[in-house]
């Protein structure tokens, strides 16, 4: 039983996801953030669990991700459907994550020599949306306002995502164009 631990935790997180947007939603601050640190810290656990004893899967690779981008697309959503995130900025998270997959996908249908795998700058980019989006519910669950700090988050997580998104094109395009093996 321990060994499927990890999907587990991402499992969890995966229901989390629409519970935590559904919160944001119906304006339940608290619970909206106790879920969405809970689904943060399962990311974590999962991780150091399946690499501390060897439980890593092929499935688990899958779905972390697949639980991360979930989480994270519905909250800014509903954070952007109640006014706490700018438009662009949600634009900017779908796209990057839209340009991966794709990427990713064409990758594969074309054979071409590209591992897929999460980049130090792709985990950065995580864990600097994580920060931002708990970072929000912080703020809504104790009704303050910090319109700089929020701008300032906003322009972080864009640099972030944008130097991600650059580095995961430029790894595809290297495969594409020079049939080199990337990362």
């Amino acid at each position: 039983m321990l060994r499927h631990l990890p999907n587990l935790l991402s499992v969890l997180r995966l229901l989390a996801a629409p519970l935590a947007a559904w919160a944001i939603l119906a304006d339940h601050d608290t619970a909206a953030l106790v879920i969405f640190a809970g689904a943060g810290l399962s990311d974590f656990a999962d991780g150091f669990i399946a690499r501390r004893w060897g439980f890593a899967s092929r499935f688990g690779a899958w779905l972390d991700p697949i639980a991360d981008k979930l989480l994270m697309l519905l909250c800014f959503v509903a954070l952007l459907a109640i006014g706490a995130t700018p438009f662009w900025l949600v634009v900017l998270v779908i796209a990057r994550d839209a340009v991966i997959v794709g990427g990713a996908l064409l990758a594969k249908v074309l054979n071409l020599p590209l591992r897929i795998e999460a980049l130090a700058i792709g985990k950065a980019a995580t864990v600097v949306q994580l920060g931002y989006v708990g970072g929000l519910l912080l703020l809504l669950a104790f009704d303050q306002a910090a319109p700089r700090l929020v701008l300032a988050g906003s322009y972080t997580v864009a640099v972030f995502l944008v130097l991600s998104g650059a580095v995961y094109c430029f790894l595809f395009l290297r495969a594409l164009l020079f049939g080199r093996r990337t990362a």
